[in-house]
């Protein structure tokens, strides 16, 4: 064969090399590029770096800092509170498994988060499946939130042997967020009462609250509970009948009656109005904070408090005073002022 021919098909030859190469190294980018774009860290978020714990790191002499000292005086503020109300740990009731429903625990990270719903619960629902998801997800934001608040995409403390559970107490980071009592009602009732889409709670709460408060109620309104006013609702949270009959729904019950904190000690307690900076020091101390962050965006329909005033306005100071006294707890133990607005005999 001839010298030419043989160059001829060695050039052949590279040239398929060099072909088959190169659109091996473009698959294996644009997979990178996938994984990248599914998880932009490069690395599972679920598991914890380092050797100690969230509430080892918390309670580091060495890193004393002013969130710290911050969360520190919140701890103090809720014992206080318990103790002036003869409410503590040491007359403790046997809590039942369905107190500890709303726990959510990370056995990765070493965290419990008491969730209350109307305070960003759907966000740190969403942020608690990225940490438990094992690589499921990376983007909470890409969580739907009808899905975040599937019971079985997150597991509770009330799921656990006895013995279980008391260990996760004692060795885990536990933390809640809160908000203020009245805003927080407001806003229950606004996403509860005034949305047409949420004919289960017309239904059951709606038809309810219609036939117990209001006088000549038509037959439409008893049969479909969509048109609640503020002043009925809270009519209906005052009435000691209600209590009686059964507890309040998550979405207005207290967060003492939801999360228990006179007899659960709470490493952490958030706040609404601090929400971005308490959640990313959380965050922070769980080992994930400098590869996710606590999701934030503007809300213009979020209930503020120039929103509540205009809502107490047409409430009676007998019912202000008597709606105070059943959330009153949760004033004082998250040290909440009394509203400006309020008129309280």
């Amino acid at each position: 064969m001839k010298p030419a021919v043989l160059e001829v098909m060695r050039m052949n030859r590279v040239c398929r090399m060099v072909l088959v190469t190169s659109v091996g190294s473009f698959i294996l980018v644009i997979f990178y590029f996938q994984i990248m774009r599914r998880n932009p860290f490069g690395m599972d978020i679920c598991c914890r770096k380092g050797s100690r714990s969230p509430l080892q790191e918390l309670y580091n002499p060495t890193r004393l800092s002013n969130t710290a000292i911050l969360h520190q005086i919140r701890r103090d503020q809720v014992t206080d509170t318990c103790r002036a109300n003869s409410v503590s740990s040491r007359k403790r009731r046997v809590l039942t498994p369905n107190d500890l429903k709303h726990l959510v625990v990370d056995e990765d990270h070493e965290m419990i988060y008491c969730y209350v719903p109307k305070v960003a619960c759907t966000n740190w629902k969403r942020v608690m499946m990225v940490l438990t998801g094992r690589g499921k997800y990376s983007d909470p934001m890409e969580i739907p939130a009808n899905e975040a608040h599937v019971s079985s995409n997150l597991k509770t403390l009330n799921q656990y042997s006895i013995p279980e559970i008391n260990h996760r107490l004692k060795n885990y980071m536990k933390f809640l967020f809160v908000r203020e009592p009245f805003e927080r009602l407001v806003s229950a009732y606004r996403n509860k009462f005034t949305q047409k889409y949420n004919t289960s709670f017309h239904k059951r709460y709606g038809t309810k609250i219609v036939r117990r408060q209001r006088k000549n109620a038509t037959q439409e309104a008893l049969r479909k509970g969509d048109d609640v006013k503020f002043e009925e609702f809270v009519a209906y949270l005052i009435d000691p009948h209600t209590q009686r009959e059964e507890p309040f729904n998550e979405h207005w019950q207290t967060v003492y009656s939801l999360c228990h904190p006179c007899h659960i000690h709470y490493d952490l307690i958030g706040k609404y109005e601090t929400l971005e900076e308490d959640s990313n020091y959380i965050l922070q101390l769980a080992g994930v904070g400098n590869y996710l962050k606590f999701p934030t965006y503007a809300k213009s329909t979020r209930t503020t408090d120039e929103m509540t005033t205009e809502f107490f306005q047409n409430i009676s100071s007998e019912h202000q005073t008597q709606l105070y006294e059943v959330y009153k707890l949760d004033f004082l133990m998250f040290n909440y002022s009394v509203p400006s607005y309020l008129k309280l005999e």
